[in-house]
């Protein structure tokens, strides 16, 4: 899943201190699950605006609702009146979900409430580790299911380096050699033979080298 943070609420006031009526706007999938922007952190930051604005004599009134997706259109029309009775609407979706509400009313000022951090999991109650980079072109069926670019402090394709120590990664000892699990996965799963295999370059023209990257599927096109 995509997972961000929220900003501070006196960041969020600078942000939207031009405006005197403002839609919050959450979402309901991603930045729901990671505690950032689903329902509940919508009611808190709305409310935690309208207390801060109050404190400073600014003018404010605030307004709450949640879809479901803010990257969908079909789920960003179920937020068409809202957003045109408010002055601007504080987005607390991912980036991508922010984009996609200032697209859909180019003359409404979207602003984004989150700072989206990365793609990951949740390893326990609280915590959220960075799993994947989107890099274009997978290789997790190599490594056992852990990734190399994304694990790996110095994204080697073909490690382990010199620096790493008990298991430990050189550059943040707190955390597990990306490599040193790479090996015992491989070894658990019968697949050390892996390896053995020199692994080329990788291809970044696939990732964010060339700007913005776009998937066509012809079959579900209209």
């Amino acid at each position: 899943m995509i997972v961000a943070e929220r900003k501070k609420i006196q960041d969020l006031l600078e942000i939207v201190k031009s405006h005197k009526k403002l839609l919050v706007l959450g979402c309901g999938t991603c930045v729901t699950v990671c505690l950032a922007g689903g329902q509940r952190e919508v009611s808190i930051i709305a409310s935690a605006l309208r207390m801060a604005a109050k404190l400073k004599g600014q003018q404010l009134e605030v307004e709450e609702l949640t879809i479901e997706r803010q990257c969908d259109n079909v789920f960003i029309e179920q937020a068409a009146e809202a957003i045109q009775r408010n002055d601007a609407v504080l987005s607390l979706a991912c980036g991508a979900g922010v984009q996609a509400i200032a697209e859909r009313y180019p003359s409404k000022p979207v602003y984004a409430g989150l700072d989206t951090s990365f793609i990951g999991i949740l390893e326990e109650r609280g915590i959220w580790t960075e799993k994947c980079a989107a890099c274009g072109q997978c290789v997790l069926h190599l490594y056992g299911g852990i990734c190399p670019v994304t694990r790996c402090a110095k994204h080697m394709l073909n490690g382990p380096c010199s620096g790493s120590r008990e298991d430990r990664c050189e550059v943040d000892p707190n955390r597990q050699c990306a490599w040193q699990l790479i090996y015992k996965r491989l070894k658990e799963i019968g697949q050390l033979d892996r390896l053995k295999k020199i692994k080329p370059p990788k291809n970044w023209s696939r990732s964010q080298s060339g700007g913005y990257r776009t998937i066509l599927r012809e079959d579900h096109r209209v």
